[in-house]
């Protein structure tokens, strides 16, 4: 006799989604001019909280942005990279806050953080000044590539 599946609606009311996003500019270029960080960085929280999740931190470097969200199920993390990416560029050029033309990469990196790391990666991002007075961007990319691939195969 065969078995009869019923597919129900399944409601999401708690969700625990972290996510840290790097997002680079296009060909690694320094555009973010200092002067225009934290327009930039209120303007994404801005789209962030207008996506029905929450942002905990970020920091926009010339070359490259990290942001902590909790974000709502509804998106994936590719859908809100999406939306903040292109929201942002168009801001970006628009408001002529860029030495020139701004395009961000069309890819970018989401890897997932358990609640308990959530201070110890705030951190991280607001000390981005100091960390890359020691460490560039390409050997920070190549640590984080590492440190969860290594985590993926134990």
């Amino acid at each position: 006799m065969p078995h009869l599946i019923y597919l129900i609606d399944m409601k999401i009311e708690f969700n625990n989604l972290y996510t840290h996003f790097v997002v680079t500019t296009f060909g690694r270029q320094p555009l973010i001019p200092e002067k225009n960080r934290v327009r930039i960085e209120k303007y994404i929280t801005g789209i962030v909280s207008r996506n029905s999740s929450k942002l905990y931190a970020i920091y926009a470097n010339p070359d490259h942005i990290h942001f902590l969200i909790s974000r709502c199920p509804e998106l994936s993390e590719e859908e809100l990279a999406t939306i903040i990416a292109d929201s942002s560029e168009n801001f970006i050029n628009e408001s002529k806050l860029a030495s020139d033309s701004f395009r961000w990469q069309q890819s970018a990196s989401a890897f997932s953080v358990s609640k308990s790391d959530i201070d110890r990666v705030c951190k991280y991002i607001l000390n981005q000044p100091e960390h890359h007075r020691k460490i560039s961007f390409a050997e920070e990319y190549d640590q984080f590539l590492k440190h969860y691939q290594d985590t993926l195969r134990k």
